[in-house]
């Protein structure tokens, strides 16, 4: 089953994410087959907490792919962040 879901990076303490396509069968941080953007949540000042393509989102899902709870809802606020803008 192919997954939309959070990889994380970043160092001890200080967490960053990737949103990837994946098959669910790979390890969380290993191979992916496409990355989508990011999640900072400690970004700062006029650093960028959410970046995601959501064209190419929604055509992964029009595929089959499942988005990740936590993805789902990061992909709400990133919505609400393009009509604000």
């Amino acid at each position: 089953m192919i997954v939309i879901r959070l990889a994380r990076g970043g160092s001890k303490k200080r967490p960053f994410y990737h949103f990837v396509v994946a098959n669910s069968r790979e390890a969380r941080d290993g191979r992916f087959i496409e990355r989508l953007g990011y999640f900072n949540p400690l970004a700062r000042g006029k650093a960028q907490r959410l970046v995601l393509d959501l064209e190419q989102a929604q055509v992964w899902i029009g595929k089959g792919a499942q988005p990740s709870d936590r993805v789902k809802r990061l992909m709400k606020d990133a919505v609400a962040q393009q009509q604000a803008a």
